[in-house]
């Protein structure tokens, strides 16, 4: 049985879950959860970055360097199509 994770956007005080297999971006779309747009679904666009204010997380993709930074990869900043939850999380959109 998959482990199904809490995540919630801060902002929106929206929450949806997150199973354990699951990029945090696809959970968002089946969820219908938003506003979040996306792109590539790779890691190569930058438009789904976010920050992981709080909870454990997983890098399962490799993010760009462009839009990601080993400083703000250090401070929870992610391209959210690039991790998956370990714990509840609360993402936010301001970074």
């Amino acid at each position: 049985m998959k482990n199904a994770y809490r995540v919630e956007v801060l902002e929106d005080c929206v929450a949806f879950t997150c199973h354990e297999d699951e990029k945090i971006l696809e959970a968002m779309k089946r969820a219908g959860t938003g506003p979040l747009k996306y792109g590539c679904f790779g890691g190569g666009c930058g438009i789904c970055k976010m920050k992981i204010v709080s909870g454990d997380f997983k890098v399962v993709k490799n993010m760009s360097r462009a839009h990601v930074s080993k400083e703000e990869g250090e401070q929870g900043i992610v391209l959210v199509c690039c991790v998956v939850p370990v714990s509840d999380l609360i993402i936010s959109k301001q970074m």
